[in-house]
């Protein structure tokens, strides 16, 4: 959450905590007899205005490749994000790009 609030900021984007925050989950399967985390799921949820969702849609969809966390695991596992927001018209943005997908 952090990379993503950080993007956000420079845009002029506020993160408090009554206003963004993130689901996550994730899937464990048996590959090949050991137990892998396969894939994992954040839905971020930022309440912001109109006139910042053209902002904040760029910050969510460039935030990933400065990720740390997201970065050590791509191309292990499946990562898959996705915003929505209560005021900015940007809900439900997929982000779903190739090089996030385990080869």
């Amino acid at each position: 959450m952090g990379t993503l609030a950080a993007a956000l900021a420079r845009k002029g984007i506020e993160t408090p905590e009554d206003a963004y925050r993130a689901e996550v989950e994730g899937d464990i399967e048996n590959v090949k007899g050991v137990l892998r985390i396969t894939q994992i799921r954040v839905d971020y949820h930022l309440t912001a205005g109109d006139e910042k969702a053209k902002d904040a849609r760029e910050a969510f969809a460039s935030y990933l490749v400065s990720c740390p966390a997201a970065q050590s695991v791509i191309g292990c596992i499946d990562i898959k994000t996705t915003s929505s927001s209560a005021e900015g018209r940007y809900c439900r943005r997929a982000c779903q790009s190739n090089a996030l997908r385990p080869g």
